[in-house]
């Protein structure tokens, strides 16, 4: 089909997510044909590195045989029959597999399709954890402590616990109360170190949890990174600072790994960094190598046994989606944690990362780079117009550099002067510079 009818039917039947339509209409539209390794290829023939991993989700590249044929392998058996009242043979073999990677204090594994799910998830069973135990005890508990600029998906649960106003103000009627705290961001702060800075947030939830715990159901985090606000990486150490409150003052630790699981920030999973075994772990984008919805959310053991009882009305978790634990995604994933062990794939991303690192703090000294940020293969340029001031750069024109690095051959994505560097994660060393030079030049070309 040719592109010009394609692109008329895309703009008469399909609605962008994220996306102002009346903006969109404007432009003619990059409709993808195809994908090989690192690079994505349109219907005009045009090849592009992708360098934001088709939404932070792909592993091991496009088009990947192996992940191919655990698909058709999977397929000749059974496509899908369902989760309730009976099981499957992938979906066991994952959640076995599941357990055995992540921190130790996660024993079961309950199944969705998105990451925002799996939050909705985490935040429903952490509430009823607690109404489970001693409804007239912790009948205040209704309350979740989240960081300013955080993001946990777009369901109603998932945007309560989330920080930004621009995509989810206007539910605020319909969202219900949590407890922000500042987000530990140096680069936006006016801390002189990223210790002081540190220590003054996990002061401020301190405060919080010493006042407000009979209120708290639990901390609902991003592990390390802040994703989709703008990669803000905290200071070392405030992570497992948050964890020994959550334990000082007995509330769950909710730690959301949907964009930094399975190798994005140079471990398997961002909690590893300092060595932190949550309550609660969603995960999803990464889970099957990027080729088809599924994500999950593990839970303590403690957290399950207060949902057993002998009667099925009674203490029950009652949550579920047809396709939960459907054989042939949870069969990929199973194929795509094997392939990222077999391949080394966390030692490649750590070689990887350092070379990523090494180019964009190359350009902090362009007039227009305000801060370098990132960890792994987890990285943002922000884009200022004053670097004194830290004044962002006008979006026209951060969209003008987004747009000249497409037409030149690399796929990223900005979130507003903030530029997103997420790449494949199996991308090679010159695959990461070719990323970083295109950017480098478009720079150059847009701005001077």
């Amino acid at each position: 089909m040719k592109h010009q009818t394609l692109v008329d039917k895309n703009l008469e039947y399909v609605w962008h997510p994220f996306t102002q339509m009346g903006v969109y209409r404007q432009h003619d539209p990059i409709i993808i044909e195809k994908g090989k390794g690192s690079y994505l290829y349109d219907t005009k023939g045009r090849r592009y590195l992708d360098g934001y991993a088709s939404l932070w989700v792909n592993v091991h590249g496009h088009n990947n045989k192996r992940l191919n044929k655990a698909i058709e392998k999977q397929l000749k058996s059974i496509s899908h029959s369902t989760l309730l009242g009976s099981s499957n043979i992938p979906s066991i073999l994952l959640a076995e597999k599941l357990v055995e990677i992540t921190p130790a204090s996660l024993r079961k594994v309950f199944y969705s399709d998105t990451g925002s799910a799996a939050v909705e998830i985490a935040i429903k069973m952490a509430y009823q954890y607690w109404k489970n135990i001693d409804p007239v005890k912790y009948r205040k508990k209704n309350k979740f402590v989240t960081l300013k600029n955080g993001y946990h998906g777009d369901t109603i649960g998932s945007v309560s616990v989330g920080g930004i106003e621009t995509f989810h103000q206007i539910f605020n009627d319909l969202i219900f109360e949590n407890i922000q705290v500042a987000c530990p961001s140096f680069y936006h702060s006016q801390y002189l170190t990223e210790e002081a800075l540190r220590d003054a947030v996990l002061s401020q939830i301190e405060h919080v949890l010493r006042t407000r715990a009979d209120e708290i159901v639990g901390v609902v985090m991003e592990p390390l990174v802040q994703g989709a606000t703008g990669l803000f990486v905290h200071p070392e150490g405030f992570l497992k600072g948050v964890e020994q409150l959550c334990r000082k003052y007995n509330v769950l630790m909710i730690v959301d790994e949907v964009a930094t699981g399975f190798g994005r920030t140079g471990a398997l999973f961002a909690c590893e960094h300092e060595n932190v075994e949550p309550d609660i772990m969603c995960l999803g984008k990464a889970i099957t190598g990027g080729y088809l919805p599924l994500a999950a959310t593990l839970t303590s053991q403690r957290i399950y046994e207060a949902f057993l009882s002998d009667q099925h009305g009674l203490k029950t978790f009652f949550h579920g989606h047809t396709y939960t634990g459907n054989q042939v995604v949870c069969a990929l994933a199973l194929e795509n944690i094997q392939m990222i062990e077999e391949n080394k794939l966390i030692r490649h991303i750590q070689k990887t990362s350092k070379v990523l690192d090494k180019q964009l703090r190359q350009l902090a000294t362009h007039p227009h780079v305000g801060n370098v940020r990132g960890r792994g293969l987890m990285y943002a340029v922000e884009l200022v117009a004053d670097a004194d001031k830290k004044m962002p750069l006008a979006i026209a024109t951060v969209e003008r550099i987004i747009s000249e690095c497409k037409r030149r051959g690399l796929m990223i994505r900005n979130l507003e002067n903030i530029v997103t560097f997420v790449p494949v994660l199996s991308m090679s060393k010159r695959e990461i510079k070719k990323m970083t030079s295109i950017f480098e030049n478009v720079l150059l070309d847009v701005l001077e």
